[in-house]
């Protein structure tokens, strides 16, 4: 089967280096599935978990934005930050999940500033994304 290096990199270290078969990631644009020989792109990248195929084995990974390059034979995602779900901290999440929540709920009901509205929604986004991933352990 063929693969491609794939890796994922942030501000602070390389998360994720290996050949993979597949990955499957949330573009601004949609769902991207990636293959080998996928043409050459680049794409800005939503909050959402990013599946990655190795061998038929799935992985997940949390990614947090940033932009996916697709070049020839190997695939760089850039992200502002990633997690593994090993390194996911499940009850600090949830608990981000409720306050991020709690205060979109608010923000509604007071009109509150644009800005503290999607800081929250960014939030509970990346919260959600963290507990997807790790509930495929």
């Amino acid at each position: 089967m063929n693969t491609f290096l794939l890796e994922i990199v942030t501000p602070e270290r390389k998360v994720f280096a290996q050949e993979v078969n597949s990955i499957s990631v949330k573009g601004v644009e949609g769902e991207l599935g990636i293959l080998a020989g996928h043409i050459p792109m680049v794409t800005p990248l939503q909050i959402a978990p990013m599946k990655i195929k190795v061998n038929g084995t799935e992985h997940f990974v949390a990614v947090h934005g940033g932009f996916l390059e697709v070049r020839k034979d190997k695939v760089v995602l850039l992200a502002e930050s990633a997690e593994l779900p090993e390194n996911i901290d499940v009850d600090r999440a949830k608990a981000s999940k409720s306050r991020a929540e709690q205060r979109i709920s608010m923000a509604d009901r007071n009109k509150q500033d644009h800005v503290d509205f999607r800081r929250a929604e960014l939030s509970l986004q990346r919260a959600i994304a963290r507990l997807k991933v790790s509930e495929n352990r």
